[in-house]
């Protein structure tokens, strides 16, 4: 007569058996994980990658080729009157005295290298502008006299700078660095402000757009 074994007591019946259905479930969880953890690792990498893109390439507005956005476009330009760039007693200019002209006001200083690459431009595209009547003034941005005179003699500068010996004009037109050039049609507008150096295109351009605005 044969005997019935009885499973220990606190060992359920089939065990082999329940632990292959509990396998499968297990399994499924852990490539279930894995594939979110590779998923989320793909999503990671992406955005470092759009991050490390945005470090990398360079401010549009670093080139003369590029408009700046600025809220005193479309406004009247902030009004000065700043004593002449000169070795000897100069007199004072004041903006408003050319109202009915158009007017390209850039700000400089004798340290900013692309105020040097841009010198001769300006000087040039001066002397063949001014029969058009247009007025071109340089503003010295945080500066010693000396520097800013011997800067003007190097370059051959021959147009109106004035000095900005305390920086009030320049945050009044809300300069953030040097070159900054606005454009300013003969009403006292602004119609346009080019940050970093100017290019010749860039220049003539804008040239263009003063001589095509409302006429004074």
């Amino acid at each position: 007569m044969e005997i019935e074994e009885k499973p220990p007591e606190g060992v359920p019946p089939n065990e082999p058996d329940m632990e292959k259905l509990t396998e499968k479930p297990k399994r499924r969880t852990r490539r279930r994980r894995t594939l979110i953890f590779i998923a989320v690792s793909l999503l990671n990498a992406g955005l470092l990658a759009l991050l490390a893109s945005q470090l990398l390439v360079p401010p549009q507005n670093q080139s003369g080729s590029t408009a700046d956005n600025s809220p005193l476009i479309g406004h009247p330009a902030p009004d000065f009157t700043l004593a002449v760039l000169s070795a000897h007693p100069a007199p004072v200019l004041h903006l408003a005295s050319f109202r009915g002209k158009p007017v390209v006001v850039n700000f400089w200083a004798s340290w900013c290298d692309p105020c040097k690459h841009e010198a001769h431009l300006l000087e040039s595209t001066w002397q063949r502008a001014r029969s058009q009547s247009v007025v071109f003034i340089g503003v010295d941005y945080e500066d010693t006299r000396s520097d800013g005179l011997n800067f003007l003699h190097t370059y051959g500068i021959t147009y109106a700078n004035v000095v900005d010996s305390n920086g009030a004009t320049a945050i009044n037109y809300g300069v953030t660095g040097v070159p900054e050039s606005y454009f300013i049609d003969c009403r006292g507008v602004v119609v346009h402000k080019v940050t970093g150096e100017l290019s010749e295109q860039t220049l003539e351009g804008n040239l263009q757009m003063l001589s095509r605005s409302a006429s004074c």
